[in-house]
């Protein structure tokens, strides 16, 4: 018996030590031109040598290609544009949400979690064929914890899909988010979000949810109107922050961008009614602002009301004003789309857009979904640029995005840690 065991023990040792000797893949990645996003420079007649999913080597082709390795693959993208694989703050993959003012509801009523979280599969593989290979998932929309599923299953590679950090179920006030007009009778009515009346029920939300897996916090600082008060907010930060965990805050009026700064959330999302008092506070406090402009900036002209048009237009030309304002200050913006519907997934790269028509210069607007998206998730060191150790997402434009930015609508060469998922280009 005792043979037998060191045999068995010598072999485990053999084998482990024959997996840690395989080496590792490489490859080197040629193109045109490759964009430091930080700089805004472009390093031209590029090349980056990958090992295994990071990152090795970022220079001139003619200079990497000295030391490059025999047999490693060559990936050869001719004259395109090469940028980091781009960073989506803030995104809803699992929602699908029909139109119309029960449309809420409706699907809340008619899709089960799972047919959810295959519709959060589909969404996720749109979403990085559009060259977005990560994204900060804020709230499932009613979906319980099936945006958990979806990450660990992009992870274990499932399914294809951008990395992921995922908010699970947020929190807001009771009665404060949808759905709304539900019949008092339906007690057990699914609702969006998980909701809490008081400080102790926020406190327990947050353990619970981190618990089941969220990856940061979100809450509803308003609807409207303030929902949440300071002090259930600030719980929820302090319990969110002692597990490392950061907390986004949907807040749209000047009271409740206030009240969610003044708890001491890591990021606005929407913020749009904030006012001067509410961006010095962000620059203050170092509080990232994700405008979520895209949707508002595309369908302006289609609304489907004089009302919804009238509106939209205002929140947009609220943009014009405050984003000039938030540069000169220094406050720091972050990319998010906010799609809700299947029309909307994967078209990510319009928020990109409308933050370059509303007042970001177009290496701002590419650096806020690359450097400075990065940066919020707390990932700087793994995603959001093109640096020796980061994960090899990249992607590939045929033009130069930074004088046209809506080439990031044509992505046309995507490559997440390393491994190609899509190429409309061609390969040597």
């Amino acid at each position: 018996m005792l043979f037998l065991a060191l045999l068995a023990n010598t072999c485990l040792v053999n084998a482990q030590s024959s997996i840690a000797s395989k080496p590792l893949s490489v490859t080197l990645l040629r193109a045109g031109r490759v964009l430091d996003v930080r700089s805004g420079h472009y390093i031209e007649s590029a090349g980056i040598l990958i090992e295994g999913d990071r990152i090795k080597e970022v220079g001139r082709t003619a200079d990497i290609e000295t030391h490059t390795p025999k047999g490693a693959t060559v990936i050869d993208l001719g004259h395109a544009t090469v940028l980091p694989g781009l960073v989506d703050c803030h995104t809803h993959l699992l929602a699908r949400i029909p139109s119309g003012p029960d449309g809420y509801a409706l699907n809340l009523l008619t899709k089960s979690q799972a047919f959810r979280a295959l519709e959060g599969a589909a969404d996720a593989r749109l979403t990085l064929y559009a060259g977005f290979t990560t994204v900060r998932d804020v709230e499932n929309e009613g979906s319980g914890y099936a945006d958990v599923a979806l990450r660990d299953a992009i992870e274990q590679g499932l399914v294809e899909g951008p990395r992921m950090q995922v908010a699970t179920r947020a929190i807001a006030a009771v009665g404060q988010y949808n759905p709304f007009g539900v019949s008092p009778d339906l007690k057990d009515f699914p609702t969006g979000a998980q909701m809490v009346s008081g400080v102790e029920e926020a406190r327990r939300a947050v353990r619970e949810q981190i618990g089941y897996g969220a990856d940061l916090i979100k809450v509803y600082a308003d609807w409207n109107r303030p929902t949440l008060t300071v002090e259930e907010m600030s719980v929820v930060v302090e319990e969110a922050h002692k597990q490392g965990r950061k907390v986004a805050a949907h807040a749209t009026t000047v009271e409740g961008i206030r009240n969610a700064i003044t708890a001491g959330v890591d990021s606005i999302e929407h913020g749009h009614g904030a006012d001067q008092q509410d961006l010095e506070m962000m620059k203050a406090k170092g509080v990232y602002w994700v405008p979520t402009m895209g949707y508002y900036f595309a369908h302006v002209d289609s609304a489907r009301s004089p009302e919804a048009h009238k509106y939209m237009e205002e929140v947009l030309q609220r943009a014009r004003r405050n984003i000039p304002i938030a540069r000169e200050l220094g406050v720091k913006i972050a990319n998010g789309f906010d799609p809700s519907s299947a029309a909307e997934q994967g078209k990510n790269a319009q928020e990109i857009i409308a933050m370059s028509k509303l007042g970001l210069p177009p290496i701002e607007a590419i650096r806020a979904a690359t450097a400075n998206a990065a940066d919020l998730m707390g990932w700087q060191d793994k995603v959001g640029s093109i640096q020796v150790g980061n994960y090899a997402d990249v992607i590939a434009v045929s033009g130069d995005p930074v004088a046209d930015v809506t080439e990031l609508e044509r992505v046309r060469f995507v490559m997440k840690g390393g491994v190609v998922v899509k190429n409309d280009i061609f390969i040597h």
